[in-house]
C-alpha cells in the first residue's frame, strides 16, 4: 500500500503531539500511544480502514519481525529485561538483596547517602544506558527503598546519570555510535584537523545539558531541591505511608519471594559485577570480530564503535543470571523455589515490555509521518548565524521529544548541522554539533514514549507516568541553562565565557528551586 507523504506538512506532528498530551492528561500510558498508532495509521493511509488495518499489523509485526527475520535489536532488549527480571528476583530468593540493604544500614546513615549511591552508581556504570538505568536500579533500589527514597526520585537519579554520562564518555555505545557520524561530517567538510576521537572529546564541555544535568543531580540530592509532584513522593515516602503503595514497598513484599536468612552482600554483589564484566567484554569482543572481518587492528574505540550492543546485554544477562543461580543451589534451595522465582521476575517485566511495543510501534508510525523530516526542515532559512546553535538545541529536543529517540534525531540532525556550518562558518561547527547532542538528550529525557525513559521507570520500578512528571521541571531547568550557554557561544564563540554563564544560570536555578521546595507542598 502507498502512504501519503507528510515530510513538508506540519500534520505529521498530529500523532506525537496526541499521544503525548493524552498520556500527560489522563496518565494512562498505554491508551495514549495506541491512539497515537492508529491517529497515525489513518493519517498515512487516507482513513481507509482496510488499509488502516493492515498497516498496524505490519507495523506491529516489524517489532518482533524485520526483513524475514527476527528484530534482533528489539528482541535483545526484551530478552536482557527478561534475564534481569530474573536475576534480580533469584537475587531476592538468595537473601542477597537484603544482606546488602543491611550493609547500608550500617555504613549509609540516611537518605541522601542511599540516593548519592545510586547517583555515583549512575556515574560509574556508563557502558549503556540502557544497562545503566536496569543495572543501577537493581544495585540501588533496596538501599533507597530502605531509607524511605521515593521509587520516581529513583528513577531521576537513573535518568538523569545514565544518558549524559553515556553521551560524556568515548567509550560507551553512545560514543562509538556519535564517532561515526561526527567523523564523517568532519570529513566531508574538509576538517581534517580532528579526528572523530578528537572532535569528540572536543564537544565534551559543550555539551551544557548532559554536564548539567549530571551536577544538578548532585544538588537536587545534597540540597533537598525537591518540587512539585516530586515532593509529593518524597513526602510519602518519608512518612511511611509506603505500606498502601505498591510504589514503595520492599522486593520480598513486591514480588513475593521469601528471602533465604543465610544470604551475604556478595551474593548480591558477585552476579552483578559478572554482570557488567561480562557485557563490557562481549561488547569488546563482538566489536573486534567485525574489525577483524575487515582486516582491521583491535583497538578500543574501534571495538565500541563496531560492538553489538543487543547481544552483549544478553550474553552479560545470561552469566549474571547464571552467577545468581549458582548462590541459590549452593544453598540448597528446592527446585520449586527457583522456578517460582524465575517466572515471577520474568513476569514483573512485562508491564515494561508492553510499554515498550507500543512505544517501538509509535516510533514506527512516526517515522512513515516523517515528523523528523518536517522538524528539519524548520531550520532551513534565513537565520541568523548566532542564534543557530541555540535553534538547533531545541528542535533537536522538540523532535527527540516527539520522536522518542534521542539516537534517531542524532542521525537526522547532526548531518543537517555539520550542512548548515559547512554553508556558513566551519568555526561554527562543534559548537552547532554539541547543541544537537545537548538538545537530543533533553528531548529524550522529557519523552513518555523514550525507551531509555521507560527503562529507567523500570529500573526504579516506578510507574512510568510518575517518573515523567517528576523528571520534567528539573529538565526544563537545566535545559534553559543549556539556552543560556548556546546564545552565549553563538554570540562570543567562546567556551569559557559559555559555561561560566551557564554556571551562573545553574546557581540561580538552584536558589529558585531551593526557595521552592521549602514551601508547603
Amino acid at each position: 500500500m502507498s502512504l501519503i507523504d507528510f515530510s513538508t506538512s506540519s500534520l505529521s506532528l498530529i500523532p506525537p503531539v496526541v499521544a503525548l498530551g493524552l498520556a500527560i492528561i489522563t496518565r494512562r500510558v498505554l491508551l495514549s500511544l495506541g491512539v497515537g498508532i492508529l491517529l497515525g495509521a489513518l493519517l498515512l493511509v487516507d482513513f481507509s480502514i482496510g488499509n488502516t488495518v493492515s498497516y498496524i499489523f505490519t507495523t506491529v509485526k516489524s517489532v518482533v519481525v524485520e526483513d524475514g527475520g527476527i528484530n534482533t535489536w528489539n528482541m535483545s532488549i526484551v530478552a536482557f529485561l527478561l534475564l534481569l527480571g530474573m536475576m534480580t528476583a533469584v537475587l531476592t530468593l538468595s537473601g542477597g538483596t537484603r544482606a546488602f540493604a543491611d550493609w547500608a544500614l550500617d555504613h549509609i546513615k540516611d537518605k541522601r547517602g542511599a540516593s548519592l549511591l545510586a547517583a555515583f552508581l549512575g556515574v560509574f556504570i556508563f557502558i549503556d544506558d540502557y544497562f545503566n538505568s536496569l543495572a543501577v536500579g537493581s544495585i540501588s533500589r533496596p538501599v533507597t527503598d530502605r531509607f524511605h527514597v521515593s521509587r520516581a526520585k529513583l528513577a531521576y537519579i537513573l535518568d538523569s546519570t545514565a544518558a549524559p554520562m553515556c553521551i560524556l564518555m568515548p567509550v560507551s555505545s553512545w560514543g562509538a555510535y556519535i564517532m561515526t557520524i561526527v567523523g564523517g561530517i568532519l570529513v566531508s567538510h574538509g576538517m581534517t584537523g580532528y579526528s572523530p576521537l578528537g572532535a569528540y572529546v572536543a564537544l565534551i564541555p559543550m555539551n551544557f545539558y548532559a554536564l548539567f544535568t549530571l551536577l544538578m543531580v548532585f544538588a537536587v540530592i545534597i540540597f533537598k531541591l525537591d518540587i512539585g509532584a516530586m515532593k509529593k513522593h518524597e513526602d510519602l515516602a518519608s512518612k511511611a505511608i509506603a505500606d498502601d503503595d505498591k510504589n514503595h514497598v520492599n522486593l520480598q513484599d513486591e514480588l513475593g519471594i521469601e528471602e533465604h536468612d543465610k544470604g551475604k552482600v556478595g551474593d548480591l554483589i558477585y552476579p552483578i559485577v559478572g554482570l557488567i564484566v561480562a557485557t563490557l567484554s562481549f561488547m569488546i569482543y563482538t566489536g573486534n570480530n567485525v574489525l577483524a572481518a575487515d582486516n582491521k587492528a583491535f583497538s578500543i574505540l574501534g571495538a565500541f564503535e563496531n560492538t553489538d550492543v543487543g547481544a552483549s546485554l544478553v550474553y552479560g544477562g545470561l552469566i549474571g543470571l547464571a552467577l545468581a543461580l549458582s548462590t541459590v543451589f549452593k544453598q540448597k534451595q528446592s527446585l520449586a523455589d527457583i522456578r517460582n522465582a524465575l517466572w515471577i521476575g520474568a513476569k514483573s517485566m512485562f508491564g515494561a515490555i508492553i510499554i515498550l511495543f507500543f512505544a517501538w510501534s509509535i516510533g514506527s508510525v512516526i517515522g512513515d509521518m516523517k515528523t523528523g523530516a518536517y522538524l528539519s526542515s524548520l531550520v532551513q532559512g534565513n537565520i541568523g548565524l548566532h542564534w543557530l546553535p541555540v535553534i538547533l538545541f531545541i528542535l533537536s529536543g522538540v523532535m527527540a521529544f516527539s520522536t522518542g529517540t534521542s539516537w534517531g534525531t542524532f542521525g537526522i540532525m547532526l548531518p543537517i548541522a555539520g550542512d548548515m556550518a559547512g554553508a556558513t562558518d566551519l568555526a561554527m561547527m562543534l559548537p552547532m554539533l554539541s547543541a544537537v547532542l545537548a538538545g537530543s538528550v533533553f528531548g529524550d529525557h522529557c519523552s513518555p514514549i523514550s525507551d531509555t525513559t521507560i527503562l529507567s521507570s523500570t529500573g526504579a520500578r516506578c510507574k512510568h507516568i510518575d517518573h515523567v512528571s517528576t523528571q520534567l521541571p528539573y529538565a526544563l531547568a537545566m535545559a534553559l541553562v543549556s539556552i543560556v550557554g548556546f546564545i552565549t557561544i553563538g554570540y562570543t564563540e567562546s567556551l569559557s565565557i559559555s559555561l561560566l554563564a551557564c554556571f551562573v544560570a545553574f546557581v540561580a536555578v538552584i536558589l529558585v528551586f531551593k526557595k521552592w521546595s521549602t514551601n508547603p507542598a
